[in-house]
């Protein structure tokens, strides 16, 4: 999930491998004897196709589903335009295509964004930090200001930051505003501060003239006691064209859906992504796997999109691409995103979807999202949209994404699926945002 600064349990290693386990369950081989942590046994495999999934096909769900994710996790940091990741669009592919489906891929090129090596100098210590995605490259030599509060206007009122680097915490308003409000106020340069220990990555979403560092909490606090000393910032950056693919699947013959459903499949440098976002690529692959017998199956297309950590790129193509005729046929786009962690599951975005998913499982909360994902380009297109979202998590963006819980996979799909139905069996969907 790409960060605009918006608002861990572990799998278990049993043989044979979770990729085994899954190429088994697609192949509707029996699997009753394997045992997965969070995971019951499988004790039937009966239920009507698009009514709720039944205590059978829900464990059936948990267990390709974090098969998935752990196949795309051995594959090491998903980052676009890398080997890693034609490796993953093969596996994508080749489960679409077990599950009855057509897919196609759509190619697009972007300037990549890369941060070479970013730091602040304080004292003769050097702390290593990242830059913001989107800053400019820049070195700047400047006494150090702390800035009140979390940065916005009326803070950098209070202090004189002309000709200094900005030393800013994380919090209530994007990047963006903190690092314009900034520039606005006279400073060369901004360095924002994790509110967590972890380290922060980010991106800044639009252009600001004067570089922008990240630091984590543990090291960054230290500086607010150095404030009005002399220091060094060094933002290197730059940008290269890599090609993103997106891989669209769908039942032969559709080609115009009432849904998408999607989520990324690219993770950021260093990070093996398993709950941003094989965690939402697993659960529309299993919905897919869910819908395919079924008449719902023919009115959806299942996309699993790339560049989305650079901003939100391969939606942003899809969305270009589309007719209009085609984007006015969506009845919604449904788009799944970090939803392996954390027990609330969250959704946001067009109103009256919200509302249909709260009827629909009523201890799910709704949350204010403007952006920061797949679902965004949609619903600047006027698409009505869904976003599912668990929330932020200590290993978010960290090498340390390695795990997500099987339950949330499965609730996460079960309850994806039911909203669907629903979408699809009714004859209009409002688009009160």
């Amino acid at each position: 999930m790409t960060n605009h600064n918006l608002p861990l349990n572990k799998l278990s290693n049993s043989p044979p491998s979770l990729q085994q386990i899954a190429k088994l369950l697609v192949a509707g081989v029996s699997v009753l004897s394997i045992g997965i942590t969070g995971c019951t046994p499988v004790l039937e495999e009966q239920a009507e196709r698009g009514t709720l999934l039944s205590q059978a096909e829900s464990t059936i769900t948990s267990r390709r589903a974090i098969a998935d994710v752990q196949a795309l996790v051995e594959l090491g940091p998903r980052v676009t335009g890398t080997p890693v990741m034609e490796q993953a669009r093969a596996y994508l592919i080749e489960q679409y295509t077990r599950a009855g489906y057509e897919t196609k891929t759509q190619t697009f090129t972007y300037p990549k964004f890369e941060d070479l090596g970013s730091n602040i100098t304080v004292n003769g210590r050097t702390i290593n930090g990242r830059a913001l995605n989107g800053s400019i490259a820049g070195k700047q030599s400047a006494r150090l200001v702390a800035v009140p509060n979390v940065g916005q206007a009326s803070d950098f009122a209070a202090v004189d930051v002309k000709g200094a680097i900005a030393l800013v915490r994380r919090g209530e308003i994007p990047f963006l505003q903190k690092a314009q409000n900034a520039a606005n106020a006279g400073a060369v340069g901004v360095v924002i501060i994790n509110n967590e220990s972890s380290d922060l990555y980010g991106t800044l979403g639009g252009e600001v003239q004067i570089p922008v560092l990240a630091l984590s909490g543990k090291v960054g606090n230290s500086l607010f006691e150095s404030q009005q000393s002399q220091v060094s910032l060094a933002v290197n950056t730059r940008q290269r064209t890599v090609t993103g693919t997106n891989v669209i699947a769908h039942l032969p013959g559709v080609t115009q859906p009432r849904v998408i459903v999607g989520g990324h499949y690219d993770s950021v440098p260093g990070s093996p992504g398993a709950n941003d976002n094989a965690s939402g690529t697993a659960v529309v692959l299993d919905i897919a796997r869910n819908m395919a017998q079924t008449t719902l199956a023919r009115q959806a297309w299942f996309v699993a999109f790339d560049g989305e950590e650079d901003g939100l790129h391969g939606s942003r193509y899809f969305v270009s691409q589309a007719q209009p005729s085609f984007l006015e046929g969506l009845d919604a786009m449904l788009n799944f995103d970090m939803v392996g962690v954390n027990d609330q599951l969250l959704v946001g975005g067009t109103q009256s979807l919200t509302k249909l998913t709260q009827a629909t499982q009523s201890d799910i909360s709704i949350f204010g999202s403007q952006g920061g994902s797949d679902h965004a380009p949609f619903a600047r297109a006027g698409v009505p949209v869904l976003f599912f979202y668990r929330g932020q998590e200590p290993n978010y963006h960290t090498p340390n994404d390695k795990s997500v819980e099987p339950r949330l996979l499965d609730e996460t799909s079960q309850v994806g699926f039911n909203v669907l139905k629903q979408i699809l069996n009714s004859d209009t969907v409002s688009v009160a945002m």
